[in-house]
């Protein structure tokens, strides 16, 4: 992200809260894809809010229930542990686990779980028509913070995929679902579909997310003139890692439940139309660039900014057009991007 875009944007932020202004100044330098090292400092005594931060990671991501966190921190990958620095800041901040390739209904279910302490309940109707599981994981020893209702409300920070999970769950907290409740039996409804909980969550800031999907799925037949380096094998490593991202493994999962299916822009636009924007809540998105205008109207990947496993990737967003079959248009304005995300997808909805 330019430094110009980035102090325009907590400028205008700083209406808000200065807290968030905070967060996400840190949360930029501790990403994945920066560079630098964390220089911003908190002023206590500029809290309006102490509300918890729940991070939750985008695309073949973990968090703290995972094991490779404790060896790898997906928050701070190259800064240090961003967790365990904004709480000594004194911010309440924890990291979800939700699944790597799931679907945004999958994740914001798994979510639900890890925040209140309780079994994941994927839905009767969802889990029927998905052909999986209806019940997961079983988290009521270990639930990811103490207290969540509307008198401790919650700061949901989503990085990729991660901020459909999180603007999902919203939905959901908010107005629950009609197909779950026609469903099941009332008895048996678990409390996230019953909806009536939008006062329990005080922001969503989705970083670098795929608002809109994204063109990189849709790359792959376009001509490349970029060397067949080591650099470039890697990519081969990415590609197929995105095509198996269909399902954890092979359980007879419908093919459009999974995380690749959402991201496509057709089915983006269907995920953004179900999710409504609640009145009661800050919302935040932070685009992020990093790439670099040619003269004839392309974009390359700036190779001092990218991660190398997405540079091919990046040079082939960076001219690509389509029109989907829903008749959605990715024109040139969607050349920039930061690697995987189209930068206009992640600016607006």
């Amino acid at each position: 992200m330019s430094g110009a875009l980035t102090g325009a944007l907590l400028g205008m932020i700083m209406k808000k809260s200065r807290l968030l202004v905070l967060v996400l100044a840190l949360t930029l330098l501790f990403s994945s894809c920066a560079k630098s090292e964390p220089t911003a400092k908190a002023e206590p005594e500029n809290f309006k809010t102490n509300y918890t931060f729940v991070f939750v990671h985008g695309l073949s991501g973990w968090g703290s229930y995972d094991f490779q966190n404790h060896f790898l921190k997906y928050w701070g990958m190259r800064g240090g542990d961003l967790m365990k620095y904004l709480n000594k800041q004194g911010f309440d901040c924890v990291s979800a686990s939700v699944a790597p390739h799931g679907s945004a209904w999958d994740r914001a279910c798994e979510l639900y779980a890890q925040l209140t302490g309780s079994v994941v309940d994927y839905g009767k109707e969802h889990s029927e028509r998905c052909h999986h599981a209806r019940y997961g994981t079983d988290f009521t020893k270990k639930p990811l913070i103490e207290e969540w209702d509307s008198e401790h409300k919650i700061n949901l920070l989503g990085h990729s995929f991660g901020g459909a999970t999180v603007r999902l769950l919203s939905e959901l907290m908010a107005n629950g679902s009609e197909a779950e409740r026609k469903a099941t039996d009332a008895d048996d409804l678990s409390p996230l579909f019953a909806g009536g909980k939008a006062d329990w969550i005080y922001s969503i800031t989705a970083l670098a997310s795929p608002h809109n999907g994204t063109t990189a799925y849709d790359v792959g037949g376009v001509e490349d003139d970029v060397p067949d380096t080591a650099k470039n094998k890697m990519q081969d490593v990415l590609n197929k890692m995105m095509a198996s991202a269909n399902q954890e493994k092979d359980d007879g999962r419908a093919d459009f439940d999974n995380a690749n299916f959402d991201m496509l822009l057709d089915n983006a636009k269907a995920l953004n139309d179900s999710i409504s924007t609640l009145k009661n809540v800050y919302y935040f998105s932070v685009p992020c660039t990093a790439t670099v205008k040619q003269d004839d109207g392309t974009y390359i990947p700036d190779e001092s900014k990218m991660e190398s496993l997405f540079i091919k990737t990046s040079r082939l967003m960076g001219k690509f057009t389509e029109e989907s079959e829903g008749g959605i248009k990715a024109d040139e304005s969607w050349y920039e991007n930061d690697g995987l995300v189209n930068t206009i997808s992640a600016r607006t909805l």
